[in-house]
């Protein structure tokens, strides 16, 4: 069993991973499958290096690991755990309220912030 210091590392760790929208996206592609960072890159319309170095992230957080295949390299989540945690979060309805913008200056995530941030009706909720 984890120690709080530990359960709190797991937590930051995490949370630093999906803080960053190119980093979130590069999880939800591999939650699906296992991906090379070209393949990556031209999915997502990031440029390589970006992707090189949001993976280099991801493997210092713990969260993908990294197996050689002859000249490429294949990225996959580090456990079953976590590709299941993180699938149980795309499940999470989140309680917007209604007039209260986001305060963080930097976001842009679609209908968080600025006149349209408004709680989704069930039927537009995001899965």
């Amino acid at each position: 069993m984890l120690n709080s210091a530990s359960r709190l590392d797991v937590i930051n760790r995490l949370g630093r991973a999906m803080a960053d929208p190119s980093r979130a996206r590069i999880l939800l592609m591999l939650l699906h499958e296992a991906g090379y960072p070209a393949q990556l890159a031209r999915d997502l319309d990031l440029s390589r290096p970006n992707v090189s170095n949001h993976l280099a992230c991801l493997r210092g957080c713990g969260i993908v690991v990294a197996a050689p295949e002859g000249r490429r390299t294949r990225y996959e989540i580090a456990d079953v755990h976590l590709t299941r945690a993180l699938e149980s979060l795309l499940e999470v309805v989140l309680a917007v309220e209604d007039g209260n913008p986001c305060t963080d200056e930097d976001c842009d995530l679609p209908l968080c912030c600025g006149s349209t941030s408004t709680a989704l009706p069930d039927a537009q909720v995001m899965r």
